[in-house]
């Protein structure tokens, strides 16, 4: 009979193990792949999630997904969402959002497009990459690293078999974390037990992230005694298709996302502080909100929590996405954070592995990030929880707050204060404090060919080192035979025209040099400063290309931007 084996799992190293494959997880894994940087993303299910759950992808995501090649691909599939419709008074009121978006960002509105799509869409490419996520695979426990170098060691932490204790996720905070260097993970898989080994650890494992929980990070915030209830229902009467709706009742709130044609829409509406079946829940809104519909596809109900993580960062770990804040859904504004967060978190990480930063950048995640977080749940839940609290008042409040907005709406987006409102809603106007020093990186996205890059003013795409430096030699040799060409000419003319006007039998002529002046010598002084100015156009670019090279080489690792 064979003894057991007591060996250890069998260990394997990475620069960043991000712990969760939702799009927040997805995104940072696809980010820092294309960055060159070896990342690892796990999560405990077996794929991509089949449920809707978030639907909405802001102006801002999509331009960052458009930095990974990724946004025509939701363009496609996506049902746009380009105005707000308020419904509830004697005829809805349609207010277009989208148009106060046009000149400030190059998808306008909103894509209605399912968080199971982006998922499946983000894994498949990360696969591409040659990083398949490792489903299947569940933490069990975290052990910090050594302490970095400089760190003051800590009598409270008595080591484990790797220098440090091993903890796991129900396990009491470990101050050792703040100054390790690095962590090593105890995963479950599908064949048995495996350690990893990694500079940096991202929990975007969700609300109930046991990262965070290892982390002893608290959740400051609140749970709302008002229960949200969910629909997916087909052959709403009524509904836009490109149009997200709200609608206001006696007791209830909701807002109607399109996700096709045929009256194929969700519904999220506040049902009150009981905990309803699905039968009570949709008679309770047809009843208030005169929803009409043929079929319901999917329905749940829940207590929204209003929390943030006291912290988004300890030593090596780091939270993004629901592991860091949740909110309400209503303002469909959870799933853009975290993949802004993700995105943030993984370019900072990139920097700082490939030896651009120095590892004291990182503290620059919480302190831009985690005020967003705080700003989004004091704004749009607070507004909302305003709305959605029960009574008397609250209810008249509500029919107030629909006939205002109705008036309000059209009046607020056609004025200066439009622009602003349509950036806050699509999350492009999002702003960090200023560093005392420093340089502005520019926006990079996957070369998208000549034209697009040299028309289009978005500033999204930019022309490749290899074009811009021949437009730059092209305009240097033009420019130089020019010069030589109109020496030559000048000298000759005037040669010319001192012969004319002083050995001429005619006397002196004004004739030819009139004519030199208007024909020659002006229009020359026009086109060389023309070329000064497309020189000096063509160093511009040169030098813009060159630093977006820089991020797009090493987006790209063995492809290049040449």
């Amino acid at each position: 009979m064979t003894a057991p084996s007591s060996a250890p799992p069998p260990l394997s190293e990475t620069d960043v193990l991000v712990v969760g494959a939702g799009p927040t997880g997805l995104m940072a894994g696809l980010v820092l792949a294309r960055r060159g940087v070896h990342a690892l993303v796990v999560d405990q299910k077996p794929g991509p999630t089949r449920e809707s759950r978030a639907i909405v992808v802001r102006a801002r995501s999509m331009e960052i997904l458009d930095q990974l090649g990724l946004a025509d691909a939701v363009l496609v599939a996506a049902q746009p969402a380009l105005r707000v419709q308020i419904r509830g008074g004697a005829r809805p009121v349609r207010a277009d959002f989208s148009r106060r978006q046009q000149d400030d960002t190059p998808f306008p509105g909103a894509q209605i497009f399912e968080q199971s799509r982006t998922e499946t869409l983000l894994a498949e490419t990360l696969a591409a990459e040659g990083a398949p996520v490792a489903y299947g695979h569940r933490l069990v426990s975290l052990t910090p690293g050594p302490a970095r170098e400089g760190a003051v060691p800590r009598a409270d932490a008595a080591p484990g078999p790797g220098g440090s204790p091993a903890r796991a996720p129900d396990a009491p905070a470990d101050p050792s974390f703040e100054d390790a260097a690095g962590v090593e993970a105890l995963l479950e898989g599908p064949d048995g037990p495996q350690r990893v080994r990694a500079r940096y650890l991202i929990g975007a494992d969700g609300a109930s992230s046991p990262v965070r929980h290892l982390l002893g990070l608290g959740f400051e915030g609140v749970t709302d005694d008002a229960t949200f209830c969910v629909a997916d229902l087909h052959g709403v009467e009524g509904a836009p298709e490109n149009a997200l709706s709200t609608a206001f009742g006696r007791e209830r709130f909701a807002l109607l996302f399109p996700l096709g044609p045929g009256g194929h829409a969700r519904l999220i509406w506040l049902h009150g502080q009981t905990q309803p079946d699905q039968e009570e829940a949709l008679a309770g809104a047809r009843a208030d909100l005169g929803i009409r519909y043929r079929e319901v596809a999917c329905f749940s109900a829940y207590r929204v929590h209003h929390r943030v993580a006291t912290h988004f960062r300890r030593g090596p770990v780091l939270l993004a996405g629901d592991a860091a804040h949740v909110h309400s859904p209503v303002g469909g504004q959870g799933m853009n954070t975290g993949l802004q967060d993700a995105h943030h978190l993984a370019h900072l990480l990139a920097d700082i592995t490939q030896g651009r930063l120095a590892e004291t950048a990182l503290a620059r995640y919480e302190a831009e990030r985690r005020p967003v977080a705080l700003i989004l749940i004091r704004v749009t839940d607070r507004a909302f929880g305003l709305i959605v609290r029960p009574g008397r008042g609250t209810a008249f409040l509500r029919r107030r707050a629909r006939d205002v907005l109705a008036v309000l709406a059209l009046r607020v987006l056609a004025s200066r204060a439009g622009p602003y409102l349509a950036g806050l809603l699509g999350q492009y106007r999002n702003h960090y404090h200023p560093v005392p020093e420093g340089r502005l990186l520019p926006r990079w996205a996957q070369d998208a060919g000549f034209f697009r890059a040299m028309f289009d003013y978005s500033f999204q795409h930019f022309m490749t080192v290899r074009f811009s430096s021949f437009l730059y030699v092209l305009a240097f040799v033009v420019a130089g035979l020019y010069w030589l060409a109109q020496i030559r000419t000048g000298l000759l003319m005037g040669f010319a025209l001192g012969a004319d006007m002083w050995t001429g039998e005619q006397g002196f002529n004004p004739v030819p040099l009139i004519l030199a002046i208007l024909f020659g010598w002006v229009p020359s002084v026009i086109l060389l400063i023309g070329l000064r100015l497309g020189l000096e156009f063509a160093v511009a670019t040169v030098r813009t290309a060159q630093n977006t090279a820089r991020l797009a080489d090493a987006a790209n690792p063995g492809r290049g931007i040449a």
